[in-house]
C-alpha cells in the first residue's frame, strides 16, 4: 500500500475525519527546502468533519506522527508525510498554530492544480478564484501522476 493510500485509510478510520473526495495525484519538485530531497507527491482531500480548525490540525499531526514525520528544527526538511490544513469553508483565523486560509495557499501549483480539480470555481477567501490564482503559478513544474 502506498503512503498516500495509508494515509487514507487512516483519514477514513479517524471518527473525527470523513473523507469526501481525492484529488488526482501530482509529482513536484520540493520548493525551498534546505538540502536536496526526492520529489514530492502531492493531492488535495476534502474532508468532512464536525472539529473545529485546531482540532482538524491536531487531527493531521496524529497521522503524520503514525507515518514517521519527525518535526526538525529546520523548516521544509525532509518528512515522510505533510498533511496541511488549507482551508475550512470561508473561515479566516490567523493564530500561534494556524492561519486560514494557508498563507502560502496561492503560491504553490502543487496545492492549486488539485484543488482546481476539485473544484474549480472554489474562492480562497482573501485570495480569489483557484481558477484565477493558477495563472501565477504555471511556470511552475508539475506533473499529473
Amino acid at each position: 500500500m502506498s503512503l498516500l493510500e495509508a494515509v487514507k485509510k487512516d483519514i477514513n478510520a479517524s471518527k473525527n475525519l470523513v473523507l469526501q473526495r481525492t484529488s488526482p495525484v501530482y509529482r513536484t519538485q520540493p520548493i525551498d527546502v534546505p538540502d536536496h530531497q526526492n520529489d514530492y507527491i502531492n493531492a488535495v482531500f476534502e474532508v468532512e468533519t464536525y472539529l473545529e480548525p485546531e482540532g482538524i490540525l491536531k487531527e493531521l499531526a496524529v497521522i503524520e506522527d503514525r507515518h514517521g514525520r519527525v518535526r526538525g528544527k529546520l523548516r521544509n526538511s525532509a518528512r515522510t508525510v505533510d498533511l496541511d490544513l488549507l482551508l475550512v469553508g470561508n473561515y479566516s483565523l490567523h493564530s500561534k498554530f494556524l492561519t486560514l486560509p494557508h498563507p502560502r495557499i496561492h503560491q504553490r501549483a502543487f496545492v492549486l492544480f488539485p484543488l482546481y480539480d476539485l473544484s474549480p470555481d472554489l474562492e480562497v477567501p482573501g485570495q480569489g478564484r483557484v481558477q484565477t490564482l493558477l495563472e501565477n503559478v504555471r511556470d511552475q513544474e508539475i506533473e499529473r501522476i
